[in-house]
C-alpha cells in the first residue's frame, strides 16, 4: 500500500484532518501537537478522537504522525531547556496515545557548545526518561542538515544516539529527503548507495518515516529550506524514485510544502500517486 499525506494544520480537530486528508487522496497526515514556535497546547476534544477514531479506519488512515514543537532541545545540557522539553515530550507522548499506534518525530537539537558526543548523550538521556514499555507510540528522530550546531546529520551521529536507546524497539528514524540533501547525502544521482549506507550505518528496520521534501538549495550546504516538489534542486523525478524505491516504498510518506494548501498538496499527491503505479 502507498502510504502518503502531508502536514496538516490542527485547528480544527483531528477529524478534520482526516477528512482533509481523503479529501486530497492522502491516507496518513501529520501535524504539531502543540505551537512550533512556542509551547501551547490546546486541550483534546474526546468526541473530536472518538470521531476520528471511528472514521479513519473506513477511510484506510492506519498511522498519523505528531511532530515536536522546534523549540525542544533534548542535546542541550541547560537545566530550563532540559526541563521544557522532558515536560513536552512526556505530555506528547502521553496524548499521542490517545490516537494509538502514531508515529512521533523530534528533532534531535543543538549541541550549543557541547562536544558533539556529550550532545548525543544528552539525545539519548531524553529519550530514555520519556519512552516507556506500554507506550504504542513510536518515537522517531529527524534528520538534519547540520546547520549550526545541530546533532543527527550525519547517519553516524543517529546511529550513535540509538544504540544508546534502553527501549530500541520504541524509537526510530524520519528520513527528510530535503535535510539529507542538505546534510551532503546524494539523493538525486546515487540514492541506491544512500539507502545502502543508511542500512549499514542504522539499519532499514529503523526508517519508519519520510517527509518528502524538495530543497531551494544545493546538495551540502547544511540548509533546510523547502521547495515545492519539482521546483526545487531535489526535483520530482528523484524524489518519485524515494517512494518508488523497493526498500523505501513500504514506509508513510509525509509532503511539508513551503505553499501548504489543501489544492497544491493534492495536485502533488496525484502526480506521485502516477509516479507510484507508472514504476
Amino acid at each position: 500500500m502507498f502510504t502518503i499525506g502531508c502536514h496538516l494544520s490542527d485547528k480544527d480537530g483531528y477529524l478534520h484532518m482526516a477528512k482533509d486528508a481523503v479529501s486530497i487522496d492522502a491516507n496518513t497526515f501529520q501535524f504539531f501537537t502543540r505551537n512550533p514556535r512556542g509551547g501551547a497546547q490546546k486541550a483534546l476534544d474526546p468526541k473530536d478522537v472518538a470521531a476520528f477514531r471511528a472514521y479513519a479506519p473506513e477511510h484506510g488512515i492506519d498511522v498519523i504522525m505528531g511532530y515536536a514543537p522546534y523549540t525542544v532541545n533534548p542535546a542541550s545540557n541547560k537545566m530550563s531547556e532540559h526541563d521544557f522539553t522532558m515536560m513536552v515530550l512526556a505530555e506528547d507522548l502521553a496524548r499521542m496515545e490517545e490516537t494509538p499506534h502514531a508515529l512521533y518525530t523530534l528533532q534531535p537539537g543543538s549541541a550549543l557548545g557541547q562536544p558533539e558526543d556529550v550532545a548525543l548523550v544528552q539525545v539519548a538521556a531524553a529519550l530514555n526518561d520519556v519512552v516507556t514499555p506500554s507506550q504504542t507510540t513510536r518515537v522517531l528522530l529527524e534528520t538534519m542538515s547540520g546547520s549550526g550546531t545541530e546533532v543527527g546529520s550525519t547517519f553516524e551521529q543517529l546511529a550513535a544516539i540509538l544504540e544508546k536507546i534502553d527501549l530500541r524497539d520504541h524509537v526510530g528514524v524520519c528520513f527528510d529527503a530535503c535535510r539529507v540533501w542538505g546534510a551532503g547525502y546524494d539523493i538525486v544521482d546515487d540514492l541506491d548507495g544512500v539507502v545502502e549506507e543508511f542500512d549499514r550505518v542504522i539499519g532499514l528496520d529503523k526508517l519508519w518515516a519520510i517527509h518528502l521534501n524538495d530543497s531551494m538549495d544545493a546538495r551540502g550546504l547544511h540548509k533546510d529550506r523547502h521547495a515545492s516538489i519539482g521546483d526545487g534542486r531535489i526535483g520530482l523525478p528523484a524524489l518519485a524514485a524515494m517512494v518508488n524505491h523497493p526498500k523505501l516504498r513500504a514506509a508513510p510518506f509525509y509532503l511539508e510544502a513551503p505553499d501548504p494548501t489543501l489544492a497544491k498538496y493534492g495536485a502533488t499527491i496525484e502526480k506521485l500517486h502516477q509516479a507510484r503505479a507508472n514504476a
